[in-house]
């Protein structure tokens, strides 16, 4: 498949997890790609590393910049750059609430700031933000991430409404517990790593997490001419987990 011949994409966060898998998959459906990521180190061949920070404003213009400099365009956009959080309102002080908002809303909100003035000039132009199925599903622990990720769904829906009549189309994926770095890391700090994992994955209606690869699937969908009709759209990919409400397993 080549719907993004011809088109540029730039992808925060690019360099792990779900962005590189985003990365990866729109190069071979013949985007041109730039990872941004504060360490954009180790990157496949083809895909143009990015350092920086979105907590920077100057960064993410001389980023943004420097993509249409060398690629003389500038198509889509993937939101993707994010980091967690774990406990209840009780858990983490203003700090660590002024950082994660910083980084998962704000962060956004400078990439797009400073991309959509080339948008506009691209026929196919797409913003995909990455949310999460907690933006509306209350689990345990999650308090300071859940906020965010609420708050990206609300910008996503207010981008669509201001730049739909542009030309520019915002959506956003919605994943649930997703086999990423940070999962890892959290099972990590757990006193039975294993364990966690299990109960993790048992949680899960499939039995599973979702790859990283899944997701990217779902992002490719949105940021694609394909899908010129879907604008303010939430795509879960969540293995049913906010949706469905199943029988503990091996009950009738």
């Amino acid at each position: 498949m080549s719907d993004f011949a011809g088109l540029v994409a730039i992808v925060t966060g690019g360099a792990s997890g779900i962005g590189l898998a985003t990365a990866n998959l729109l190069s071979s459906r013949g985007a041109r790609v730039a990872a941004l990521d504060l360490k954009p180190e180790g990157l496949p061949d083809g895909i143009m590393g990015v350092q920086v920070d979105v907590t920077d404003d100057v960064q993410v213009k001389a980023a943004v910049d420097a993509v249409v400099e060398r690629f003389g365009r500038l198509d889509v956009v993937v939101n993707n750059a994010g980091i967690g959080a774990i406990g209840d309102v009780t858990a983490n002080g203003d700090d660590e609430w002024l950082r994660v908002l910083d980084v998962n809303v704000v962060g956004m909100v400078r990439v797009a700031r400073h991309a959509i003035p080339h948008l506009r000039r691209s026929p196919a132009a797409s913003i995909v933000n990455s949310c999460s199925i907690v933006a509306w599903a209350g689990v345990e622990q999650r308090a300071l991430y859940s906020t965010s990720k609420g708050a990206v769904y609300a910008l996503t829906l207010a981008m669509a409404a201001d730049h739909v009549r542009e030309g520019i189309r915002v959506n956003c994926v919605a994943p649930g517990s997703a086999d990423t770095p940070w999962i890892g890391r959290s099972l990590e700090q757990a006193a039975d790593p294993v364990a966690a994992r299990a109960a993790l994955d048992a949680f899960q209606p499939t039995g599973r997490l979702v790859t990283a690869d899944e997701v990217a699937g779902a992002i490719a969908y949105l940021a694609s001419p394909l899908s010129s009709a879907s604008v303010g759209t939430v795509l879960a990919v969540d293995n049913g987990m906010h949706g469905l409400r199943l029988r503990p397993r091996g009950q009738a």
